[in-house]
């Protein structure tokens, strides 16, 4: 089992908030920062524009987990600044041409996922298992927060680790987005996620301190580790 990291979504932050709601991630330890890209398109939402992006570039030194679900996604990634030590994810169902959209990635120097949604199956990562560094399992819908947890994602996360174990993949993480509750967490840690996006269910809770929001997650996670 890797390490377990933390991604707050920045669509569930509080625009308004933006510099302090980044600061306090950080200072309660974040591992990254979760930034969805959408098109409109591919989900029937948009997010994130160049200027908010550029600004939270200059708020926050951690690293960015990119989450494209956009259209042919190998056509827009030059429009972003991606660097070194982030991490892509694009929909295996986005394109025909899966592979450019890897190679893109890997040119820039962040680790490769691809992501899969709640009714994509797990054997669609078969032909790619040796070229990523990860994958992203859908629990929800994409698009959207505040959506109940797909359970069926929780048998996915168990079978894409068994897929990447049987192949020598033990080193690439699985990320569980969609409804990562505290109780969720718990049970996606226990199938097998490696990595965490923090939403409204958990560290975005109204009324909750984000440090506390952070510190109850990380204790869920590590209970999923113990069983």
């Amino acid at each position: 089992m890797l390490q377990a990291k933390i991604s707050p979504s920045v669509m569930c932050m509080d625009f308004l908030e933006l510099k302090e709601q980044i600061a306090g991630l950080e200072n309660a330890g974040a591992d990254l920062l979760h930034i969805d890209v959408m098109d409109g398109h591919f989900v029937p939402n948009l997010m994130m524009f160049d200027g908010l992006l550029r600004a939270i570039r200059a708020a926050s030194a951690l690293p960015f987990d990119w989450h494209f679900m956009v259209e042919n996604p190998e056509t827009v990634l030059d429009w972003f600044d991606i660097r070194r030590g982030d991490t892509v994810s694009v929909h295996c169902e986005s394109t025909p041409h899966l592979y450019k959209a890897m190679q893109n990635i890997r040119a820039k120097g962040a680790a490769v996922s691809v992501a899969l949604n709640p009714a994509t199956p797990a054997s669609a990562l078969d032909a790619i298992l040796d070229e990523i560094d990860g994958v992203l399992v859908m629990t929800v819908n994409p698009g959207f927060a505040g959506q109940e947890l797909i359970d069926a994602g929780l048998k996915k996360i168990r079978v894409v680790r068994d897929r990447l174990d049987a192949a020598g993949r033990r080193e690439a993480f699985i990320e569980a987005d969609g409804n990562v509750s505290f109780a969720n967490a718990e049970r996606m840690r226990k199938s097998g996620a490696d990595r965490f996006v923090a939403g409204t269910s958990s560290v975005f809770r109204r009324g909750y301190p984000l440090a506390d929001g952070m510190k109850a997650l990380r204790e869920h996670i590590r209970k999923g580790e113990s069983e």
